[in-house]
């Protein structure tokens, strides 16, 4: 099957099966006005509400949007189906932020704690519900980002999660993969169930696909002479330049030479991360990072539903109620997305050759800068 339909396939079962369990419930008008899908959800719209005035800027995707994304992958990651490495997505990160902000995976993590630890106080919430409904509601502000799916009722957390849980920039695919498996995310397993013949290159979609994040993302440490630098040139946008820009020829450093976990990147102000590209080039992630090229729909439907995985691990997900209409929708993305300007397909390291790949213009005038995001 070609990659172009099987991608195709794939987001329509998925819209198709959203859209049926949408039209089968019935809504509940909260006090507040907002409807939902369950009651017990409307005490969350006040808090969505409150997350956007004092953590959010009033609703922008901005800093504090990107570091929440970025909080609520590295307290769930912190899980094994093993045991013994945490549990999972339980709020871990922010209820005991001085012990897991020491970890070096986690650097950086500590502006964003400090920012939402007195805002997470001021609700009821659980730390966990608060970590994940926040970074459901952070997306959202970013035009082209999916809903997320929110499930409410996590207990508060017991301990802080071990230590070597969340995988680096320095690590090599096949370790960031083992601890993806560890974590329960099953080679071939989720899109095997609506398409069997799943190629080699798709082996792990969701390492690829929870990946998407790196989109609205930013480095803060890896040169800590240039915090705020972005991974792709649109960074305001939740969109697939970063799976092409990844991919085009490097040339430059952009801070202070040649750093622990960064190769070199194609574009002024942009960083492009050692693993970000190894797992482009890799035969078992290629062909999927190639997919995500200039195809939003499947994009962001892949990432829903690796973030839907994530962002229960460790929890019992029978006692959690799902109140992913709470959540805001995003602004829609226009696209498509284009080359960088001075740059075409001749500059791109072609990771996949078992399917053509994109036909993308290419934005007029001379290659650009690429600008830190605000209030790094």
């Amino acid at each position: 099957m070609a990659f172009s339909r099987l991608s195709t396939i794939v987001a329509i079962a998925l819209g198709a099966s959203q859209f049926t369990n949408a039209a089968l419930t019935k809504r509940v008008t909260c006090a507040t006005g907002q409807t939902t899908a369950n009651a017990a959800c409307c005490a969350l719209f006040p808090v969505v509400d409150f997350l956007q005035t004092n953590l959010f800027d009033g609703g922008e995707c901005g800093e504090e949007a990107h570091s929440a994304l970025r909080l609520s992958f590295h307290d769930a990651i912190g899980f094994s189906i093993h045991g013994g490495k945490g549990g999972g997505a339980d709020g871990s990160i922010l209820a005991f932020n001085l012990t897991e902000n020491a970890f070096h995976a986690n650097g950086g993590i500590d502006d964003i704690t400090a920012r939402q630890f007195p805002v997470w106080q001021q609700t009821n919430l659980t730390a966990g519900d608060f970590v994940h409904l926040a970074a459901a509601v952070g997306i959202s502000n970013c035009p082209g980002a999916p809903s997320l799916q929110f499930m409410s009722g996590r207990p508060p957390p017991v301990a802080a999660a071990p230590d070597l849980t969340v995988p680096e920039p320095t690590d090599n695919v096949t370790s960031i993969l083992a601890r993806f498996a560890d974590a329960g995310f099953s080679a071939k397993e989720r899109l095997a169930r609506l398409a069997p013949d799943v190629p080699d290159g798709w082996t792990f979609p969701d390492a690829v696909a929870l990946l998407s994040s790196h989109t609205i993302a930013a480095a803060d440490v890896v040169d800590p002479t240039i915090p705020g630098t972005p991974f792709d040139s649109t960074v305001g946008t939740f969109d697939s330049q970063v799976f092409l820009e990844v991919l085009l020829k490097g040339s430059l450093f952009p801070g202070n030479g040649s750093q622990a976990g960064e190769v070199l990147s194609p574009l002024h102000g942009e960083m492009r991360l050692q693993s970000d590209f190894a797992i482009s080039q890799d035969a078992r992630t290629a062909c999927f990072w190639q997919a995500m090229i200039n195809d939003q729909n499947f994009m962001t439907s892949q990432f829903k539903a690796a973030m839907a995985k994530m962002q229960v691990l460790g929890q019992n997900t029978r006692a959690l109620i799902d109140c992913s209409d709470v959540v805001p929708v995003s602004q829609t993305f226009t696209g498509p997305i284009k080359f960088p300007a001075s740059f075409s397909q001749a500059d791109v390291q072609v990771p996949c050759h078992a399917s053509a790949f994109p036909s993308i213009a290419t934005v007029a005038g001379p290659a650009p800068t690429v600008a830190p995001v605000p209030g790094s």
